[in-house]
């Protein structure tokens, strides 16, 4: 015992104690602390998709359905995804004008991008869907252009010409230009497949290829592209560039032909 009580008369006992209580404090905390973290987070996420819901009342539910369900004047927007709703809304393509026309053009965004997220947490809390993009998925970083490339002109030139200058479809659609359109918003458009636009998700076009059509549009419509021929002609292919050789070409070919006509001997004669 007195062994016992001399050990705790130590001087470094009060420090020993010390150190214990402080390496148990922050044992508790780091086991508490995290459930917190998860618990104001969830808190936060239920208030955006609480305004979301709000957002969507007044200006979505009229054609969408009040629960999303979509009604005759809108399609059900249950499932599909953070995404659809981002690239929608700040194109300015929703909420559309009126849904008689053949095809809702872009126009500037309504909503804030605050606001938009609030709309796509709501609408993702509806049901499953492809979320929004971060800049990592779609920043050129690790991009290929040359394989971009490719894909492309598989893909995507059927409609939006081999450059994205964009291109006519049946019934009065058309397949818009990409110049200028943001990375983002092409990404989410390839994931979605808005409007006419088939959807390419990463089963048929994976992350990395996203990535390289994306980088590959950026490189054939960037302000420092020049096109290696002189006039391109809008860059739409080969209608355009077949007009030009048949209206311009052939009519100075018979203009030639007529005055070296009116130039013979025969001419001169009659």
């Amino acid at each position: 015992m007195k062994k016992l009580s001399a050990r705790r008369r130590h001087p470094l006992a009060a420090l020993v104690v010390l150190l214990l209580a402080l390496a148990c404090t922050g044992g508790l905390y780091a086991v508490f602390a995290p459930a917190d973290k998860a618990q104001a987070d969830e808190t936060a996420q239920s208030l955006t998709i609480e305004e979301g819901k709000k957002l969507y009342s007044v200006g979505c539910a009229s054609c969408h359905g009040t629960g999303g369900q979509g009604t005759s004047d809108g399609p059900s927007l249950v499932g599909v995804g953070a995404a659809a709703v981002d690239f929608q809304v700040s194109t300015g393509r929703m909420p559309a004008a009126t849904s008689q026309a053949a095809q809702i053009p872009d126009k500037p965004a309504v909503y804030t991008q605050a606001e938009i997220d609030q709309l796509a947490a709501y609408i993702a809390s509806l049901g499953a869907g492809p979320a929004i993009p971060t800049a990592e998925q779609y920043g050129p970083e690790g991009a290929d252009i040359a394989k971009g490339g490719e894909l492309f002109r598989n893909n995507c030139a059927q409609c939006h010409n081999f450059t994205g200058k964009g291109g006519a479809l049946t019934h009065g659609k058309y397949a818009p230009s990409l110049e200028g359109v943001a990375p983002k918003h092409i990404y989410e458009a390839m994931l979605t497949g808005p409007q006419n636009m088939p959807s390419f998700p990463d089963s048929t076009l994976s992350e990395q290829n996203k990535k390289d059509v994306i980088a590959y549009l950026h490189a054939v419509n960037g302000e420092e592209t020049e096109s290696p021929g002189g006039l391109e002609l809008g860059g739409l292919g080969p209608v355009s560039e077949g007009l030009f050789a048949w209206i311009f070409g052939l009519g100075a070919l018979i203009a030639v032909a007529v005055w070296v006509a009116a130039r013979t001997a025969k001419a001169k004669k009659s």
